[in-house]
C-alpha cells in the first residue's frame, strides 16, 4: 500500500514565534510551513496502517486459518524474531504528535474530538503490539532524543495506561460538537468513534479473565455501560479501493504477484463444512473437483494447489474490506462475560448473545443473507450448551475472526479454544508470543536484557515465553 511518509512533516509541526519580535509577521513567518498542525491528516495517515494488523501471513497461520501450499516453513514457526519498530515510527508517532500538539486546527473539526480519536487509535495500535510481544517500550517511547534507549514497561502497566487513555477519550468525545475531517474510517462521525473506543475497552478487559478478575470485570462493565458497537454498521472496517495504491494485501499476493501460496486449512474446513456453515463459501474457494477441501496445516512439502481450496476470492479482491472490530466480537464477549459471571443473566444471557453473535457474523460475511442460519444453528455441535458454553463461544468467535489472525491468536492463547495442535512431527509447540527484534540486543542492550529477565512466567526471548495475561 502506498503511504505518505509524514516523518519530515512532523518535525515542522507546531512552529513557535518569539513574542518579543520587533519584526513584521510577514517577515518572520515562513509561508511554506504550517503554523497549525493538521491533526486529521496525521490521524488519517495512521489509519492507513490498520489493515497491517490483519493482512499478515504469520497472524493468520498461528490460529491455523491458512495452510501454506509452498514455502511451508512459515507454518512451521521458522521465524522467531519480529520487528516492532515500524509501529512506533509510522502510526504511533503520528498519533503521539496529535495528542501532544497545542496547535491543532479547529477548522478540521473540534479539537477535543481530534485528540480523543488519536487516543483511541493509539490504544488500538499499542494493544495489538503488546499482545504480540508482551512488555514493550511505552512510557519512554516516542520521545526522540529525550529517550533514545527506552525502558520496557510491563504489559500490565501498559494495559492500565491504555484503559486510562480510553477513559479520557470516552469522556472527551463530543457528539454534538461535530465531525472531524479526513477520517477514512467513519467519515468523522463521533458517535461511531465513541462506540469503537468502548468496544476496544471491553475486549481488552476480557483479556484479563485469567490474571485479574477484579480489574477485568470492572473495566468490562464500565465500557459496556458507556455504549459499545451494537450494529454491523458501526464495525471498524478498513475499506480498500479498486486502485493499486490502496489495494487489498491478498489481492496483491494472489493476483498481482500470482502467488497461490495459501489454502484454507483442514482445521478450519473441518469446523465449518460438516455443519453447513454458510460462511464457508466466502472464506474458501472450491477446488478443481468442486469441493471445499482444507489443506493439512504445517506440511513440510509443497502441494498441488488445485487439490485444495484456496483463500476465498471474495476476501482477496482489490477492494475487499478488512474487518477489525465488529458487532459479533462485542456479542461474543458479552456471551462469555455472562457465562463467567461478569454480567448478569448466566447461561440464559450467554445464549442470547451467542446466538445473536452467530447471526451478526453471518450477516457481516454473507452480505446480510441469513438463509443458512437456521440449518447451521440446528447442529448440536453449534447450538449453545451450558455444559460447554465457554468452548462453544470461543470456537464460534474463532470462526468469526477469520483473517483477523492476530486477534484470533490472542483469544486462542487466552481461552485454549478451539483445540489446536502443532504440525505433525514438528516437535515445537504453537507460538505464545513473537520474539523481540534482534536489533534490540545491541541497540538497547540493558533494557532488552531486563525485559527478557522479567518475563512473567520465565523463558527465553523466543516464541514459547508467555505474555502477562496468558497465564499457564
Amino acid at each position: 500500500m502506498k503511504r505518505i511518509n509524514k516523518l519530515i512533516g512532523i518535525l515542522a509541526i507546531g512552529l513557535f514565534f518569539s513574542a518579543c519580535s520587533k519584526f513584521d509577521d510577514s517577515i518572520n513567518t515562513n509561508p511554506n510551513k504550517a503554523s497549525v498542525a493538521s491533526g486529521t491528516k496525521l490521524i488519517a495517515n495512521a489509519e492507513l496502517y490498520l489493515p497491517d494488523m490483519s493482512s499478515n501471513a504469520y497472524g493468520n497461520l498461528y490460529p491455523q486459518y491458512l495452510s501454506n501450499t509452498t514455502y511451508t516453513e512459515d507454518a512451521r514457526y521458522a521465524t522467531v524474531y519480529f520487528n516492532f519498530y515500524s509501529w512506533y515510527y509510522q502510526p504511533l508517532i503520528n498519533l503521539e504528535t496529535v495528542i501532544n500538539s497545542n496547535t491543532l486546527d479547529a477548522n478540521e473539526g473540534p479539537v477535543v474530538n481530534q485528540l480523543a480519536i488519536a487516543k483511541i487509535l493509539k490504544v488500538y495500535f499499542m494493544w495489538h503490539i503488546t499482545d504480540r510481544w508482551g512488555d514493550l517500550p511505552y512510557s519512554e517511547a516516542l520521545k526522540g532524543k529525550a529517550a533514545v534507549n527506552p525502558t520496557y514497561d510491563k504489559q500490565q502497566a501498559i494495559y492500565t495506561a491504555l484503559f486510562k487513555l480510553l477513559d479520557e477519550a470516552n469522556a472527551a468525545l463530543n457528539v454534538s460538537a461535530g465531525t472531524i475531517k479526513n477520517d477514512i474510517l467513519y467519515g468523522g462521525d463521533i458517535s461511531s468513534w465513541k462506540k469503537l473506543g468502548n468496544t476496544i475497552h471491553m475486549l481488552m478487559a476480557l483479556r484479563l479473565s485469567k490474571v485479574d478478575v477484579t480489574i477485568g470485570k470492572a473495566e468490562f462493565n464500565k465500557a459496556l455501560a458507556a455504549g459499545v458497537i451494537d450494529d454491523n454498521k458501526f464495525n471498524l472496517v478498513y475499506k480498500h479501493l479498486a486502485e493499486q495504491a490502496n489495494e487489498n494485501y491478498w489481492y496483491n499476493s494472489f493476483t498481482r504477484l500470482g502467488r497461490k501460496w495459501y489454502a484454507v486449512s483442514k482445521t478450519l474446513v473441518d469446523r465449518m463444512k460438516p455443519f453447513d456453515d454458510p460462511r464457508l463459501k466466502v472464506y474458501a474457494d472450491k477446488n478443481l473437483s468442486g469441493n471445499y477441501t482444507g489443506l493439512e496445516y504445517g506440511l513440510n512439502t509443497s502441494v498441488i494447489v488445485d487439490d485444495y481450496s484456496l483463500l476465498g476470492a471474495a476476501i482477496r479482491q482489490q477492494n475487499s474490506p478488512v474487518y477489525l472490530i465488529t458487532y459479533a466480537q462485542a456479542l461474543f464477549a458479552q456471551a462469555e462475560a455472562a457465562k463467567i459471571g461478569w454480567i448478569a443473566g448466566g447461561d440464559a444471557t450467554a445464549q442470547v448473545n451467542y446466538d445473536l453473535a452467530i447471526e451478526q457474523s453471518i450477516r457481516q460475511w454473507n452480505a446480510n443473507d441469513i438463509s443458512g442460519l437456521a440449518a447451521f444453528k440446528a447442529h448440536p455441535e453449534v447450538a449453545y450448551d451450558a455444559n460447554n458454553g465457554l468452548a462453544k463461544i470461543a470456537t464460534q468467535r474463532w470462526v468469526h475472526l477469520f483473517m483477523n489472525g492476530y486477534e484470533a491468536w490472542a483469544e486462542w492463547r487466552r481461552t485454549g479454544f478451539p483445540a489446536l495442535s502443532p504440525p505433525t512431527g514438528l516437535g515445537k509447540p504453537i507460538p505464545r508470543r513473537e520474539g523481540y527484534p534482534t536489533q534490540e540486543r545491541s541497540a538497547n542492550t540493558a533494557n532488552y536484557n531486563a525485559a527478557v529477565a522479567a518475563f512473567p512466567y520465565g523463558g527465553a526471548d523466543d516464541l514459547n515465553a508467555r505474555v502477562w495475561w496468558d497465564k499457564p
